[in-house]
């Protein structure tokens, strides 16, 4: 049987509903995007979400981001086993918690954590770390425990980034989910959840911008516009957006750019343009795309002595990289990151009330709001880069 709970009901209605669902939790049947194989539209199904085992927490989802990473998963650039739910980026309410659970209970809103927080692992307890032991980036495609709480049509189909939410219902461990402020719009801080979080992060807190300073942007995406918005939040009096797509500009320079440029309107290497542009005085660049060539030209295009570049952009699996070790020698310095840098538990419930306090505008980045049911659509809409980001609501 399904339990439908309106979004708009009442909170105390709501959690006393789900406090009696959490001890009754059963088998829930919902409607699901399920991505049988690689290549191939999604296909909505009935799927069967099995209820919470220990330290898990089961999620009915009520908005979710679509991101170039559950792209990845179509095209094949990216590791998973099939059939699968991916999404990532997403805001619910906790419908039923297993034992255990001590962090949320139900009637919660919160947001599912692609990098969970166990708070318990090297990197969970070193100050600068965030890579805890429990991601999944490789593709296991199962909770803590090994096994699946999706099936669909008699089969297992399994998690995506311990998170999976383009499913009404999502079950995830306790380490991957952040209660967050009940009055925040699901549809809008949805995105902290992975595309807002890793860019701001990238410039506030892996690359440590400083104020006064000139910084530079390759990458006009919703990750991209996030650094300018990191960059402008930290005190960057100079912010150089480029891409080759001249349409992305005046996006760029509504949420903090101070100038834009395409590769394009010179025959000279970035690099120099850019060393002209600014006196030599690039203090940080951020490479948001991806692609192996312009994480060189970002690199070479911060200041050789005391110049910082971020990774931000996933790089292509099973590639290397060549680069003149000069670069780094006379002192630059490279970094990577995921989830810009940040502690998911921690952090995430501080961005959503910074956003509340209207500290930064996610309206800027959300160009299509469009049903769960055209998820296919919002897709189209990615692939033909008529959209930053589109969210679905249920």
């Amino acid at each position: 049987m399904k339990h439908l709970v309106s979004r708009h009901t009442v909170r105390e209605t709501l959690g006393t509903v789900f406090q009696r669902m959490s001890v009754e939790a059963g088998v829930i049947k919902c409607k699901a995007a399920v991505l049988w194989e690689q290549k191939q539209p999604f296909s909505i199904e009935e799927i069967e979400v099995a209820p919470p085992k220990t330290k898990e927490v089961r999620i009915k989802i009520l908005a979710t981001g679509i991101c170039r990473t559950d792209d990845h998963v179509i095209k094949g650039t990216m590791v998973s086993k099939f059939p699968v739910i991916v999404g990532h980026e997403a805001t619910g309410i906790v419908e039923s918690i297993g034992e255990g659970v001590t962090t949320v209970q139900p009637g919660d809103k919160v947001i599912p954590l692609f990098l969970p927080q166990c708070r318990e692992c090297n990197a969970c307890r070193n100050p600068d770390g965030n890579l805890c032991i429990r991601s999944d980036i490789t593709g296991r495609g199962v909770l803590a425990d090994g096994t699946t709480r999706f099936t669909c049509k008699g089969k297992p189909v399994y998690h995506f980034m311990n998170t999976s939410t383009f499913t009404e219902y999502t079950v995830v461990d306790e380490s991957s989910v952040a209660k967050i402020d009940d009055a925040a719009p699901p549809e809008k801080v949805c995105l902290i959840g992975c595309g807002f979080s890793t860019g701001y992060g990238a410039a506030v807190k892996t690359g440590k911008v400083k104020p006064g300073s000139t910084c530079v942007v390759f990458g006009l995406g919703g990750v991209g516009l996030s650094v300018i918005m990191g960059c402008k939040s930290a005190g960057a009096s100079r912010i150089i957006g480029i891409d080759l797509n001249k349409d992305k500009f005046e996006k760029a320079m509504a949420v903090g750019a101070t100038e834009c440029i395409s590769p394009k309107d010179s025959t000279k290497p970035i690099s120099e343009v850019l060393s002209e542009m600014t006196g030599n005085n690039v203090g940080y660049t951020f490479e948001v795309i991806g692609r192996l060539e312009t994480m060189i030209d970002a690199l070479a295009s911060c200041h050789m002595n005391y110049g910082t570049s971020v990774v931000v952009g996933a790089p292509p699996s099973a590639k290397m990289l060549t680069y003149d070790p000069m670069l780094l020698f006379t002192g630059r310095t490279w970094k990577g990151c995921v989830f810009g840098g940040l502690k998911s538990r921690d952090d995430v419930p501080k961005l959503v009330t910074k956003f509340l306090a209207k500290k930064f505008d996610l309206d800027q980045l959300i160009t299509h709001v469009l049903p769960f049911k055209k998820i296919n659509e919002g897709f189209e809409l990615l692939n033909s880069g008529q959209s930053i980001r589109t969210v679905l609501t249920f």
